[in-house]
């Protein structure tokens, strides 16, 4: 009966260091997972500030876009004389863009 009971101890010997280092695989992958989802969690919170600082960009110009709206159509139902204005501007604008796309495209050859 001894060597039946020595049998055993050994086999729960085996089955307690086996326990052991299942349970410290286990521990290993928990402690990854644990911080996997810290640095998901700090890269969400880092994306959110640079969502909101661009929607703060994006209201900024749309106030800028829509104060020059504004006054191009209070040029444009102005009187004749600020129509013409408005016709110079509008082509030196063109012909300024023309120029520059010319000495750019000049440059880089």
């Amino acid at each position: 009966m001894a060597d039946w009971n020595r049998g055993q101890d050994s086999v729960d010997d085996m089955l307690d260091t086996e326990n052991k280092r299942l349970t410290d695989n286990l521990a290993s992958k928990v402690s990854r997972l644990k911080s996997l989802a810290y640095d998901i969690d700090r890269e969400a919170e880092d994306q959110n500030e640079y969502l909101d600082g661009m929607d703060s960009n994006f209201l900024s110009a749309t106030g800028l876009l829509s104060g020059s709206v504004k006054r191009f159509s209070t040029m444009v139902r102005s009187g004749r004389d600020n129509r013409r204005i408005l016709c110079y501007v509008s082509g030196g604008l063109v012909l300024a863009f023309f120029i520059l796309y010319y000495m750019i495209s000049r440059i880089q050859r």
